[in-house]
């Protein structure tokens, strides 16, 4: 009997999971509403019984089942297998291996959403097998994860790779989730690009297809700002080469400490495709070590959604297995 690997990617707003092959191939894949209520109480329960039913719904064992590997928002105690703190779920401290593998009875193997979409996307995407990779994912925010000699780089407490924390506006820059203000994460994820955007339609009179959809909906996407930009938009560009300004600059810092084979940009935003992946190069040449810049290879991620379930599917073919 073949054996599964179970990959679950626990984000704000769905779970997604996956049985998956030794081989990193998906046999079934689907997702459930992320329960917040009671500071994420719930969620667990739900995963466990999403488990169940699908078990029930292709009439197969739970003898089947390896282990699951699950990615979550936050920092983890990789000891543990806990949750150092997953402010949009509501957790703090919280026992995630301990309380899905009593409401499972599977071996659990738990790491950082962001790190989990990185080996996936070395296992199966963009990363192509490449041993040392930076992911950086633009999505709500920025998350990131770093991968050195084919091992994912955790530090001392957890927080190793979080990309979107590095400073990219020293002083007066716009305040962020984790209590600082200018990170990368206020301009680079699609909010940040929203913000900056309203901002720049606010301060000026030019004339731009993007004060159209301002004046209809009341809201400018990160989407909205990349599909004017292709049309040519001079306002439009001019956002997206200051955000690729900042990522480029972060992006050839970080690499000139590590080195990388490839830097994989992820998330929603990177569904703008070779614009982004084009102008987000162009900066990082320009500050990169020039040694540095000849080896790296910057690419947009190709698992989209499946990245993180393939990389929980690995943390469990890795550890358990």
């Amino acid at each position: 009997m073949e054996q599964w690997l179970v990959g679950v990617d626990l984000g704000g707003t769905t779970v997604k999971l996956a049985f998956v092959n030794m081989y990193g191939e998906i046999i079934c894949k689907w997702e459930i509403p992320t329960d917040k209520s009671e500071q994420g109480k719930h969620i667990i329960t739900h995963i466990a019984k999403a488990i169940d039913e699908k078990l029930r719904e292709l009439d197969e064992s739970k003898e089947r089942l390896i282990g699951i590997g699950i990615g979550a928002p936050g920092p983890v105690n990789m000891a543990t297998g806990d949750i150092y703190e997953a402010v949009n779920l509501g957790w703090k401290n919280f026992p995630l291996k301990d309380r899905l593998e009593m409401e499972t009875g599977l071996p659990v193997v738990v790491d950082n959403d962001a790190n989990i979409a990185a080996i996936g996307e070395m296992w199966k995407g963009a990363g192509d097998g490449a041993k040392n990779l930076i992911l950086v994912t633009l999505g709500t925010g920025v998350g990131g994860g770093v991968i050195v000699n084919g091992q994912i780089v955790h530090g001392t407490n957890g927080a190793g790779g979080e990309i979107g924390h590095i400073t990219s506006i020293p002083e007066g820059g716009a305040s962020c989730n984790c209590g600082k203000t200018g990170c990368l994460e206020t301009i680079a994820s699609a909010t940040g690009i929203a913000r900056i955007a309203t901002e720049r339609l606010q301060q000026t009179n030019e004339p731009s297809c993007l004060r159209d959809v301002w004046k209809e909906s009341g809201t400018v996407t990160a989407k909205d700002v990349f599909d004017a930009a292709k049309k040519n938009d001079t306002l439009a560009l001019h956002i997206v080469d200051e955000v690729t300004f900042h990522l480029g600059l972060a992006l050839a810092n970080l690499a000139n400490g590590l080195n990388p084979e490839k830097i994989v940009i992820g998330g929603g935003v990177s569904k703008a495709g070779d614009m982004l992946a084009q102008a987000v190069a162009r900066h990082f040449k320009r500050f990169a070590f020039p040694r540095v810049a000849e080896a790296a290879d910057i690419v947009i991620a190709t698992l989209g959604n499946d990245a993180g379930v393939i990389g929980g599917a690995w943390l469990v073919k890795e550890n358990i297995a």
